[in-house]
């Protein structure tokens, strides 16, 4: 397993997926801004990722 990935990363929360229900290994990516809703009174959305996926924009959770 990658020391790289989503989990080890200071843009991941692991706390709830967008519906305040904790999802067991997943979480959410705080690197980019909320998903867009198609109807105007809808709220964003943060992407939900698995703790072991990674990406290019991994930066190093400070301990």
């Amino acid at each position: 397993m990658s020391a790289n990935m989503c989990a080890s990363c200071t843009f991941f929360e692991d706390h709830a997926a967008n519906t305040a229900k904790t999802l067991e290994g997943a979480g959410l990516c705080r690197f980019n801004p909320p998903i867009s809703q198609p109807e105007a009174d809808a709220r964003g959305l943060w992407p939900v990722v698995k703790s072991e996926d990674w990406c290019g924009h991994f930066e190093k959770e400070d301990a």
